[in-house]
């Protein structure tokens, strides 16, 4: 059975967090669009924005750095057209041993079978 874009585009988000959770960079990028863009949420107001892979990497892998106990919870996630939201909470653990989370919103284009853009805003 063929799956409809809406789930074809939620399945290729779920497993880009899947491998996010597990740091697992090089299964994170071969779901990305040599194209993609990606804008942070921080620091506010705006955040930053990535441009293509190698930029994109580089921020994940600066991220996994800094971040080396964060993974996302999916609290909600749809689809429609090419665009799939997720509403998640990250959590993670500061270099003092304390616990963290923030809640945000991910807005993904999916496109030819690859993430091509990411878009996230937290609450806060």
């Amino acid at each position: 059975m063929k799956l409809s874009r809406f789930e074809a585009a939620m399945r290729l988000v779920l497993e880009f967090n899947e491998a996010f959770n597990r740091q697992d960079l090089a299964g994170m990028m071969k779901l990305v669009g040599e194209d993609c863009i990606i804008e942070t949420s921080t620091p506010p107001p705006e955040g930053i924005r990535y441009t293509g892979k190698e930029a994109i990497t580089r921020y994940y892998q600066d991220f996994f750095h800094q971040s080396p106990q964060s993974r996302i919870e999916i609290e909600e996630i749809f689809g429609f057209g090419e665009r799939c939201v997720m509403r998640w909470k990250c959590h993670w653990v500061s270099a003092q041993g304390e616990q963290h989370y923030v809640r945000g919103v991910d807005i993904f284009r999916v496109r030819d079978g690859s993430i091509r853009e990411r878009l996230s805003y937290v609450k806060g």
